[in-house]
């Protein structure tokens, strides 16, 4: 029967109510994209903003190290003066002794320094170096160095950069340098007296840190001033002297470290102040808002390129609207497919009475298939059990028959205690081979029934082999098929080492690998002939030698048939070397759950493993 979908589709459209939706949805679309743009565009925004603060804090803290590290050069260099040369020797006896010290410290350390100097409290020069001639008259007690020394004599004090003007140059060179001053005691003729020693730092080495990262192209620039807000650095330094340019540097003295808000000549901006250590210095960082802008542009493109594919998406989206009279056909056709596919929905039963009476119909069809697909399963299982329950039915009973005589014998030759231990064995041999019914049992009971029937078996061939079993005991909580390490037992015994004479070993080893669990039972016997070996799983209809009973191919359809055809035995065989026979099952904990779904078939092996 065929559905003629595009008719129907035009016939139940109704026009209105579809421009309607899709007005509607398109206003709400494009608000949608308009504040998901905003919304995108501001986040981005201040993740560069916090990111810009946060390098500029980053680069301040480098260069204020750099600035520390090199103030504390200059204190270095201070202490080295006062209490290595001065404070140890006398200026009236020892002026050659204290002009060489001062002269290797200012060698050591010129490239940094323009002078060192020592005078008395009356403003007289004791000592210089490089030596020059200083000016005259040029009033030192006058000098800001000299007075903020005397007037806090526990301190160190650093100047704000100026010309050098203390000593005569024949090149006529002015120098801007920053003066480190502080109060030291002098000994002059044995008598001690204070003085302050000046050292003159080259202001270039400062200039050149501060050059260094005021390089930036969006208008962000770095300078540095005093506790007091005179400036020491600034790019337009010249300009702000001469009142050309303005700077709020008195303000940022009011200032303690962090980010600050500013609004400033009209401008908003963004301060990021640092203190360098020693000085009492304020290492500046302006950034305008100008500069969070500066990066945005390839953001605006981002988000403009977005708007226009979220632009061609509506355009899909909307074509989706216009076909939603058809969503009953969609959604009944949806469900079928999801059956087809294994799954198990509710079969879509609404929209127009034709189309409720297309799903009620199919609805009935499936229920009818899962009842007859059911009652399949359980003709299956119930075949599958009976193929387990006739091959486990195949045990060769004459094994309870030899064991019953041997009993007998042992009773008539009044060997008490070793009938004892045979019905004691062989009590548990069909306590562990009845179990209830059950077809899985755990590995620690078929190794229990394994050592129950070599014990029994050892008594009736009078000890004429060994038996070794070496078995991971991590494995016992782990499923088996019950009764298949007898057969292969019982094949060992009779095919492999069978008229040995007291040199029979047999071996049976277990363990974990991987997700499987391997069992081994290895003989030392006449080995198997390649030719027969391979025959021995996949031609059932062979006759087995020496009564071999059950037999491998047995033990073999047994495990298929409960865990899948990946899973079974495997042989291993030379001549006059010995065979063996190994196991490969899935490792399945033993619980009562894995083992009744199992046993029904209910789920794969794999799927209950671990």
């Amino acid at each position: 029967m065929k559905f003629k979908y595009t008719g129907y589709k035009k016939w139940l459209k109704p026009r209105g109510i579809q421009s309607t939706i899709m007005l509607a949805f398109s206003v709400v679309s494009v608000s949608i994209m308009l504040v998901l743009g905003i919304v995108i565009y501001i986040k981005f925004s201040s993740l560069s903003r916090q990111e810009i603060v946060q390098n500029t804090q980053n680069l301040m803290e480098q260069t204020g190290e750099h600035l520390e590290d090199y103030l504390l050069s200059m204190r270095q260099v201070s202490d080295a003066v006062y209490y290595n040369v001065i404070k140890e020797n006398d200026f009236f006896s020892q002026d050659n002794t204290i002009r060489q010290g001062i002269k290797l410290i200012y060698e050591a350390n010129r490239s940094n320094l323009h002078s060192i100097a020592v005078y008395n409290n009356y403003g007289s020069l004791m000592a210089a170096e490089p030596v020059a001639s200083q000016k005259e008259d040029p009033d030192i007690t006058k000098q800001n160095w000299f007075k903020q020394a005397v007037g806090e004599m526990e301190n160190m004090h650093f100047s704000t950069p100026h010309i050098q003007n203390l000593f005569s140059d024949a090149a006529k060179r002015y120098y801007w340098v920053i003066s480190l001053s502080r109060v030291v005691e002098l000994t002059d003729k044995g008598v001690p007296t204070s003085g302050v020693l000046l050292v003159d730092m080259d202001y270039s080495g400062i200039a050149r840190m501060m050059k260094k990262i005021n390089n930036q192209n969006n208008g962000q620039y770095y300078y540095l001033c005093d506790s007091n807000g005179q400036i020491i650095y600034h790019m337009k330094q010249v300009q702000i002297h001469n009142g050309i340019a303005s700077e709020n540097n008195a303000g940022v003295a009011e200032y303690r470290d962090g980010v600050y808000d500013e609004y400033f000549e009209g401008e908003y901006r963004k301060l990021v102040i640092k203190t360098i250590s020693y000085t009492g210095w304020k290492l500046v960082g302006i950034i305008p808002y100008s500069a969070f802008t500066h990066g945005m542009f390839n953001i605006r493109y981002f988000i403009i390129i977005l708007i226009l594919l979220m632009a061609m998406m509506l355009a899909v989206i909307q074509r989706f609207i216009s076909d939603k009279i058809s969503s009953p056909i969609l959604k009944l056709n949806a469900s079928v497919m999801e059956y087809e596919a294994g799954e198990k929905p509710e079969i879509y039963i609404g929209g127009s009475q034709e189309i409720r009476h297309l799903g009620y119909s199919i609805q009935r069809s499936y229920e009818r298939i899962d009842t007859l697909m059911q009652n399949i399963v359980m003709e299956q299982n119930e075949r599958r059990k009976s193929e387990l329950d006739a091959l486990q039915s195949q045990i060769n009973p004459h094994f309870l028959y030899n064991a019953l005589d041997s009993i007998t014998w042992m009773i008539e030759g009044e060997r008490n205690d070793d009938a004892v231990f045979m019905i004691s064995e062989l009590a548990k041999l069909f306590r562990i081979s009845l179990s209830k019914g059950r077809t899985v049992i755990s590995l620690r009971d078929e190794l229990q029934h394994a050592k129950s029937y070599m014990n029994i078996q050892k008594i009736r061939y009078k000890n004429c082999f060994s038996v070794n079993f070496d078995i991971d005991s991590s494995i016992y909580s782990y499923c088996s098929v019950k009764l298949v390490l007898q057969p292969i037992l019982e094949n060992a015994i009779n095919y492999g080492i069978n008229g040995m004479d007291d040199c029979g070993e047999i071996a049976v080893s277990g363990h974990k690998k991987d997700d499987n669990i391997i069992l081994s039972v290895t003989d030392n016997g006449i080995g198997i002939p390649e030719d027969e070996a391979e025959l021995i799983l996949t031609d059932s209809d062979r006759v087995h030698k020496h009564g071999s009973g059950v037999g491998l191919v047995n033990v073999n359809n047994r495990i298929q048939i409960l865990f899948g055809k990946e899973y079974g035995l495997s042989i291993e065989s030379e001549l006059d070397e010995g065979t063996t026979v190994s196991i490969c099952i899935p490792a399945v904990p033993y619980t009562e759950e894995n083992r009744k779904n199992l046993e029904k078939g209910n789920v794969h092996s794999k799927e209950i493993q671990g």
